[in-house]
């Protein structure tokens, strides 16, 4: 085999990989028990993959803090929600944002992450499609989630989660892939959270490169006071 069809055959076994993620159905037992098998291969494989929504997101983040936030980037807090190996949080780094933490549902992810040395605190275990239960309400200026928002992993009622530990006028920045956006009604909780007014569409940016088979939106919210205060489930 020369080195051309290696390479097809090292690009085609990633996609298969990718494809299988998203037949998890968003079940926590299974999405853990993929990942601690992927963690290791997971960041060739995405790069084979053509894989760009981690700088795409950090980029947006940092056109939002020269826009809206006034403090500098080395002092904007910010939670990277389904960090995976970190790549979303080298991108801020290098665009000079300092003070970064990180979750995700995968321990061995998580310690791929913290292994970059650009986050404050990375803890696994977490799962995004229940309750952030160590995360109190308003804590972040800016929380970016790149890559969950995808078929088999996260609801999109996480999006609520997300805009209550930000802070009221900070920014939730999000990429919802196509196929995700298509099946999984994210844009009907989108406009419930913005009836509720919880949150404030603030920029979209559409069929946006992702991966190399498939775009994705980019969306950027604004956060109002009302995303802090307690849910009819909490009261």
């Amino acid at each position: 085999m020369n080195t051309r069809d290696q390479q097809t055959t090292l690009e085609q076994a990633a996609r298969e990989r990718i494809k299988d993620s998203h037949a998890l159905d968003g079940d926590a037992g299974r999405l853990k028990h993929f990942y601690r098998g992927w963690a290791s291969s997971y960041d060739l494989d995405v790069d084979r993959d053509g894989y760009c929504g981690p700088t795409i997101v950090a980029e947006l983040a940092g056109a939002v803090q020269t826009a809206y936030l006034a403090s500098d980037r080395a002092a904007i807090a910010i939670l990277d929600a389904g960090c995976g190996t970190g790549l979303v949080g080298v991108q801020l780094k290098r665009l000079g944002f300092r003070l970064l933490d990180g979750f995700d549902l995968s321990e061995e992810m998580a310690e791929k992450a913290r292994k970059t040395g650009v986050y404050r605190h990375v803890q696994g275990d977490v799962d995004l499609n229940g309750p952030l239960s160590d995360y109190s309400s308003a804590t972040y200026d800016v929380t970016v989630c790149c890559g969950v928002f995808t078929l088999g992993h996260v609801r999109p009622d996480a999006l609520r989660e997300l805009a209550r530990v930000t802070r009221p006028n900070g920014f939730v920045i999000a990429s919802t892939r196509k196929s995700y956006g298509e099946t999984a009604s994210f844009e009907d909780e989108v406009r419930r959270l913005q009836d509720a007014g919880v949150l404030v569409p603030a920029q979209r940016l559409n069929d946006g490169r992702y991966v190399a088979e498939e775009d994705a939106h980019y969306w950027v919210f604004q956060v109002t006071d009302k995303a802090n205060a307690p849910t009819e489930e909490q009261l």
